[in-house]
C-alpha cells in the first residue's frame, strides 16, 4: 500500500511515517497543501493522510479539488486532525473525507484509519 503523509509540521509526519513503514506501507510525505497537490500531478497513492488545517490550501481544499477529479475516485482519504467536536466532525466529513484520524495518534487507530489490519 502507497500512503501520502501531508502535514505542515514535521513531527506529524514522523510518527504515521514509521509506524505505516513497520506495517510495509511505501510512504511519501509532503509538508502543504500546495506539494499535496503536486505530488499527484505525477504520482499516485492508495491513501492520502491528510491534515486539515494547514497554511496557503487547507487540507479540506485539497480534498475538495482531488474529489472533482474522476481519477482519484479510488483514493482513501483519511483526515488527520487535532479537530474532533461533533459539529468539526460533520463538516469534515461533508468536505469528502472518508475517515477522521484524531492526533495524537496510536498504532491502532492509524492502521484502521488506512485500512490496514491491527
Amino acid at each position: 500500500m502507497k500512503v501520502l503523509i501531508v502535514d505542515d509540521h514535521k513531527i506529524n509526519r514522523t510518527l504515521p511515517a514509521v509506524l505505516l513503514t513497520q506495517a510495509g506501507c511505501e510512504v511519501h510525505e509532503a509538508d502543504s497543501g500546495e506539494a499535496a497537490m503536486a505530488f499527484f500531478e505525477g504520482a499516485s497513492v492508495d491513501v492520502l493522510l491528510l491534515d486539515v488545517s494547514m497554511p496557503g490550501i487547507s487540507g479540506s481544499e485539497v480534498c475538495r479539488r482531488l474529489r472533482a477529479r474522476p481519477e482519484m475516485a479510488g483514493l482513501r482519504i483519511v483526515a488527520y486532525t487535532a479537530h474532533a467536536m461533533p459539529g468539526e466532525r460533520e463538516q469534515i466529513l461533508a468536505a469528502g473525507f472518508d475517515e477522521i484520524l484524531v492526533k495524537p495518534i496510536n498504532r491502532q487507530g492509524l492502521l484502521q484509519s488506512v485500512g490496514l489490519p491491527v
